[in-house]
């Protein structure tokens, strides 16, 4: 059997594409809170962008927001926020993807903002959270907006590591890929040729102290942080308060902080891990609230900031207020329990075949990680990588802080794919 395949067919099972029933129904209506019973606000978009909730996904009713919708039979566009976004995180490129002929799909990520159906809670079923499952989350939105293929499926943040899946294991339903701030840096090997004459080693050995808290600046990564119990409460009822809390670190991350001069790690040890500033290397007894409250920007800053206004980031506060964060913590704990990576082993050896593009800021520390991360997707992990650019005057958030360098460069992205 070729390869791609039984990639295909294999993806085919994992993803539970033969889907038992219709997916393609849409309502117009807001469904019940089933989180909280605060009333939901509404939600101010640009004209020419609606709100739909797709019911039956995979077990959710899922808040969408289009553009490009009045020409039907348009190719599909589906955008895939990260943490701690929404949605709405995509309201400044939608409509000038719509322009250029697409079919322009944004949706709230399981355990996020207007989506519900899922746990918020720390003790029940995180494995829903995990890369597969909010990969086939991703097949059943566009399935159920009527597209039997995805022209692009474009990724931020942790929505870039749920693209990276969708095009590993699907590349005959995600035709292109791409992929801002977070690069693919391939499928983690298996073990190969272990086994020696004695057998293997049946010993259990005992977990390894993380190395980050030995340093003498004892420290622990942000992923390993966010899947703490505590995380979810930390942020949500910080001593700041969420609005400033919010204000901070997307401060912190974005261009606007000067101190944001990444660069790429020459290793994965602990000495040069901790050379990230305090948002992904926090002290070993600090929160994220505690870490990023010094660098609150002044009053002067926010009024300078036009890519998330006031008015923009109450979006945020309302939705996270109302929901909380473990929905999308939920994520990081099943990268750090390894549910993530078990499930990515199945497609051990094999790439993203599928044209590809890389967008980051030239202010983004994501792209340096994890080390080594970034010279593999551009030498092995993409085999056709066709667009790699770092833009200026970006950071972390690069679709809202310079929407028109992403809108453009992923236009011409498109128009190059045969």
């Amino acid at each position: 059997m070729e390869r791609r395949n039984f990639v295909k067919n294999t993806a085919l099972v994992a993803l539970g594409a033969v889907l038992i029933r219709p997916l393609k129904v849409l309502a117009e209506k807001k469904p019940n809170d089933m989180k909280t019973n605060e009333q939901l606000k509404e939600m101010e978009l640009p004209a020419g962008i609606r709100e739909r909730y797709v019911p039956g996904v995979n077990g959710l009713t899922v808040h969408v927001l289009e553009a490009g919708f009045e020409t039907p039979k348009r190719p599909a566009v589906l955008l895939l926020h990260g943490f701690p976004e929404l949605a709405y995180s995509w309201r400044k490129v939608m409509l000038p993807l719509a322009a250029a002929g697409y079919h322009v799909i944004a949706y709230d990520q399981r355990g996020y903002g207007r989506t519900t159906g899922w746990d918020n809670s720390y003790d029940g079923n995180f494995a829903s959270f995990r890369t597969h499952e909010l990969s086939r989350d991703a097949l059943g939105v566009a399935m159920a907006m009527g597209h039997d293929a995805v022209h692009t499926i474009i990724g931020h943040d942790v929505g870039a590591i749920i693209a990276s899946y969708c095009a590993l294991v699907r590349p005959d339903f995600f035709r292109s890929v791409v992929l801002l701030s977070c690069p693919f840096g391939g499928v983690p090997p298996l073990p190969f040729g272990v086994v020696t004459q004695s057998g293997p080693n049946l010993q259990p050995t005992a977990p390894a102290q993380d190395p980050l808290a030995s340093l003498p600046r004892p420290s622990k990564d942000s992923t390993t942080y966010f899947s703490t119990r505590s995380a979810n409460n930390d942020m949500l009822n910080c001593k700041q308060g969420l609005h400033d809390f919010q204000r901070a670190y997307f401060h912190v991350k974005s261009a606007d902080w000067s101190q944001n001069k990444p660069f790429p790690l020459t290793s994965g040890t602990a000495e040069e891990f901790a050379k990230q500033p305090m948002y992904y290397v926090l002290d070993l007894d600090k929160t994220m609230p505690e870490e990023v409250a010094p660098y609150m920007p002044s009053q002067h800053e926010v009024a300078a900031c036009k890519w998330l206004t006031d008015a923009d980031l109450d979006v945020y506060i309302h939705e996270f207020k109302r929901t909380g964060f473990q929905g999308g913590l939920n994520w990081y704990r099943c990268t750090t329990n390894g549910l993530n990576r078990s499930d990515l082993e199945l497609f051990s050896g094999y790439t993203i075949d599928v044209p590809s593009c890389f967008i980051s800021g030239v202010a983004d520390w994501a792209t340096f990680r994890p080390p080594g991360a970034l010279e593999q997707m551009q030498r092995k992990a993409c085999t056709k990588m066709e667009s790699f650019h770092i833009i200026e005057g970006a950071g972390h958030w690069l679709q809202q802080e310079q929407p028109e360098q992403v809108t453009g460069l992923v236009v011409d992205f498109l128009k190059n794919l045969k």
